[in-house]
């Protein structure tokens, strides 16, 4: 059997349920892979090869299970998807920020289409996912399963407040009786996403504001149902890039999190990212020394303001966790107007800085809801963007300024960067590898220099467009990077490498 490239899903189908497959290597490296449950009397298991050359997989008892071999061949030359290129995402050596297998770096540029897996059509996620890729988004945050748990409606994904089920029991507060035809047809979802460079970004079952703002059952199934559907998901859809949030609108103290992410960490062999996600008003450093948190994200609230000091506090909770605003503004949320345009652009650059390092998130209203049409009712007034449902929102103007921001640091060593505040006078810097400097300043103008560590030469980029608008070296190391003011500006001190 011939596997067509390394990091590429293979699917067997197994005679038994056993709940582990083991994968060897002809070098002797083994990764196990549980196995998941897909109807009837149907299991299966999933897994991406991170090596070329022979494996060999073996399901059960030695001598008494199932067995069999494969070829992996190298990436080709010509892989245009990073994650086929350069394997999925891990977190740093020092565990700031996203690194590919290879260690090459990455920055999260992330969107937020919560409702897609229950809401959304094959034909629909592929324009959206067409959409995002172009623009520079790597990442899509999405709530797994329908969470609220009086939510009514047809099971009809193309009528007005219809939605599909992932668990008949959800509304009951359990997780026992799975619909596998509910993640037989999310399987195709999420495909289509990771076609197009966009990790899903899997959170169970949310524990905060859902799709309607009614009561969530994140909050109330038992933990061990929540562990159980989090090593589900692992299995169904972790030999695929992931990232998952454990954790989702909550205060990260619910007995849930905690067993989720235990769980995600017992099973997944590729050490995909883990971590949390919290409400606006919490203090987001539940499990701070857990083994298993990767990765803490705030919610700054959707009243447009930069409150990136948010994230600033969480850049010094020890130990340290990579950082992220998850959920800046939702673009047009409540009324046509809020965080519009280049709100978002200034947002992300500055939460950056700040030292949300591991990357940058964007949300429009009536696009996360993955409203139907901009009359579609059954949703919650302060969150859905006038006039819009969910395909005029991907055309909102702040989503090209946070794309930008990825194309922008894309290839920079972005690995492990820190917030700097002594190399230069100016109040968004990080500095990076071999004394990389990078600068935002929301009214350009000149910068000063005031360490020689800096590299003199610089480039200068409009972030509204990703124009070059200067590139040269500095006379000496003292002398400021030189910029007129007046408009956005970013500014790159490279080494010479």
């Amino acid at each position: 059997m011939s596997i067509s490239s390394v990091w590429q899903e293979v699917e067997l189908t197994l005679s038994a349920a056993e709940e582990w497959v083991e994968f060897t290597h002809e070098s002797g490296l083994v990764l196990r892979r549980p196995v998941f449950w897909d109807g009837a009397d149907v299991h299966r298991v999933r897994f991406a090869p991170p090596e070329a050359g022979r494996w060999r997989w073996t399901h059960g008892a030695e001598g008494a299970g199932e067995s069999g071999e494969f070829e992996v061949r190298p990436a080709d030359a010509d892989e245009a998807n990073p994650f086929y290129r350069h394997g999925f995402w891990r977190m740093s050596p020092g565990g700031r920020s996203l690194v590919h297998a290879d260690g090459t770096p990455a920055i999260l540029v992330a969107d937020t289409a919560w409702a897609l897996p229950w809401r959304a059509t094959p034909d629909q996620v592929r324009e959206y996912a067409a959409d995002r890729q172009a623009k520079g988004f790597n990442a899509v945050l999405l709530m797994s399963v329908q969470p609220d748990m009086h939510a009514v409606g047809p099971r009809d994904r193309t009528q007005d407040e219809g939605f599909a089920v992932g668990f008949e029991d959800l509304a009951d507060g359990h997780l026992n009786r799975m619909n596998v035809e509910y993640f037989q047809y999310l399987d195709e979802l999420l495909a289509i996403l990771v076609e197009h460079g966009l990790v899903p970004v899997l959170q169970p079952v949310f524990q905060g504001f859902g799709w309607k703002g009614l009561d969530v059952a994140g909050t109330v199934v038992p933990p061990s149902e929540y562990a159980a559907y989090c090593r589900y998901l692992v299995a169904r859809y972790g030999a695929r890039p992931a990232i998952y949030l454990v954790g989702g609108d909550g205060s990260g103290a619910e007995p849930q999190t905690a067993a989720g992410g235990a769980e995600v960490q017992a099973v997944d062999c590729y050490e995909q990212p883990t971590g949390i996600h919290y409400r606006p008003h919490i203090r987001a450093r539940a499990h701070q020394d857990a083994d298993w948190l990767d990765f803490q994200w705030c919610q700054t609230g959707h009243l447009g303001e930069h409150v990136p000091e948010r994230v600033a506090d969480m850049w010094r909770n020890e130990p340290m966790k990579a950082v992220a605003n998850g959920e800046p503004t939702y673009e047009h949320t409540g009324r046509t107007g809020v965080a519009e345009g280049w709100w978002q652009g200034h947002e992300a650059w500055s939460n950056l800085c700040a030292g949300g390092t591991m990357g940058v998130v964007y949300g429009a209203g009536s696009l996360w809801q993955w409203r139907l049409h901009a009359e579609e009712p059954g949703h919650s007034e302060f969150f859905l963007a006038p006039g819009a449902g969910w395909r005029e929102a991907i055309d909102f103007e702040g989503s090209t300024y946070v794309g930008l921001l990825g194309k922008i640091v894309d290839g920079l060593p972005t690995t492990d960067m820190v917030p700097d505040w002594t190399r230069t006078i100016s109040g968004r810097a990080l500095s990076g590898a071999d004394g990389m400097l990078l600068v935002y300043r929301e009214n350009g103008g000149p910068v000063m220099v005031f360490d020689d560590t800096v590299p003199l030469t610089y480039t200068i980029v409009d972030p509204r467009d990703g124009s070059v608008v200067a590139t040269g070296k500095r006379d000496t190391p003292t002398s400021p990077i030189p910029d007129p003011g007046g408009a956005p500006r970013v500014y790159l001190c490279l080494p010479d490498l």
